[in-house]
C-alpha cells in the first residue's frame, strides 16, 4: 500500500462515497476507485460494498481506518511542528561580527540584499573572535566573521583568507615623509606606538616577541580595538599598527594615511558557522553574498 491509496479511503471514509472523494482529494471518480481497488488487494479484504447507488464500509474497513485516522492526525501534527519551525527559524539569521567589520563590509552586504527585497530579519551581534566562536559553538549564532588566526575549534570554517597589516600614521608625523615600506626594526624602542600589547601579546599579530617588547617598552596607548587604536591615530598623533580595513575606514575621515610595512604580519580572516549541513537557506546565501564581497574587496585582491 501507498499513501494515495491510504489517502483516498480515508477521504470515503469522510464524505461517504466515491464522488465525495474525488472532490476532496481534486482527482476523477474512477482515479479514486483504482486507488481503492488497488489497496483491497494490498490489503486482502474488501473495504466497500456496494448498497444501492452508494457504498458502505464493510466492518473490516471500519477497523482499519481507526488506525489509518490516527495515522493521519499525526501527520497534522508533523505538519503544525513544521510550521512552528519555520516560523521560529526561516527568515532570521543572527550573526557574530568582529568590530571592523560591523560598520564596513557587513552594513555593505546588507545593504545590498534590501536592495535587492531581500526580506531576511538579520540580527547583529558585534564582539570579539574569542566570543563570536564560542556563541557559535553554542548555537547563538548563525554566521560569524572573525579575525585572528586558525584554528577555531568547533566550528566549519566556510571561508578565510589573510591580509598584511599596515602602518596607519598621522599625516603631520616624520614616518609620514615616505611612501616606502616601514622596516618596525628601524622604529621600534624609538618613536611611540598604538599597541594592543597590555591587552592580548603583539605576537598574534606575527610580531615577533623581541620586537614586541621594543614597541611596548615606549608605548602609551593599549587598546582592545582596532578602530580605537585607529581613531587614536588621529587624535593623539601617534602611529599605529592596524589592519588594513580599519585603515582604509581611517584614511576615509582624513588626517592619516598608510604605510606598507616590511614585515610579514599577517591579518586572518574567516566566515565559520556551527555545522555546514544544519545552516538554513537564508544563511547560506547571506554566507555566500559575505565571501563574494570579500574576494571583491580591493584589499583581498591585491594581497600577495
Amino acid at each position: 500500500m501507498n499513501f494515495r491509496q491510504l489517502k483516498a479511503f480515508n477521504a470515503v471514509m469522510q464524505t461517504g462515497s466515491i464522488t465525495g472523494a474525488a472532490k476532496q482529494m481534486l482527482v476523477s471518480q474512477p482515479s479514486v476507485t483504482r486507488l481503492i481497488h488497488d489497496l483491497e488487494l494490498n490489503l486482502g479484504f474488501a473495504l466497500f460494498v456496494r448498497q444501492g447507488r452508494g457504498i458502505i464500509a464493510t466492518v473490516e474497513a471500519r477497523r482499519f481506518h481507526l488506525a489509518v485516522e490516527s495515522t493521519f492526525l499525526n501527520i497534522e501534527r508533523l505538519d503544525d511542528l513544521a510550521a512552528s519551525i519555520r516560523k521560529k527559524a526561516v527568515g532570521k539569521i543572527s550573526i557574530g561580527v568582529i568590530p571592523t567589520f560591523s560598520t564596513s563590509l557587513l552594513p555593505q552586504v546588507l545593504g545590498q540584499m534590501r536592495r535587492q527585497d531581500d526580506t531576511t530579519h538579520s540580527i547583529i551581534y558585534t564582539h570579539n573572535t574569542p566570543a563570536i566562536v564560542d556563541a557559535i559553538r553554542l548555537q547563538q549564532f548563525d554566521l560569524g566573521i572573525v579575525s585572528r588566526s586558525p584554528p577555531y575549534v568547533g566550528v566549519d570554517i566556510l571561508y578565510q583568507t589573510m591580509v598584511n597589516y599596515v602602518a596607519l600614521i598621522p599625516e603631520d608625523h616624520i614616518l609620514a615623509k615616505s611612501p616606502d615600506p616601514i622596516d618596525l626594526r628601524d622604529v621600534a624602542g624609538q618613536l611611540e606606538f598604538v599597541t594592543f600589547g597590555s591587552v592580548y601579546p603583539l605576537e598574534m599579530q606575527g610580531m615577533d616577541a623581541s620586537l614586541a617588547e621594543k614597541f611596548q617598552s615606549n608605548a602609551r596607548y593599549s587598546v582592545a580595538n582596532v578602530l580605537a587604536g585607529a581613531a587614536l591615530v588621529r587624535e593623539a598623533g601617534v602611529p599605529a599598527i592596524v589592519d588594513p580595513f580599519s585603515a582604509r575606514m581611517s584614511v576615509a575621515s582624513g588626517g592619516v594615511m598608510i604605510r606598507p610595512i616590511v614585515q610579514n604580519m599577517q591579518y586572518h580572516i574567516a566566515i565559520i558557522t556551527r555545522g555546514i549541513d544544519m545552516m538554513t537557506k537564508e544563511t547560506r546565501q547571506l554566507a555566500d553574498i559575505i565571501i563574494t564581497a570579500f574576494k571583491n574587496d580591493p584589499i583581498i585582491k591585491s594581497a600577495p
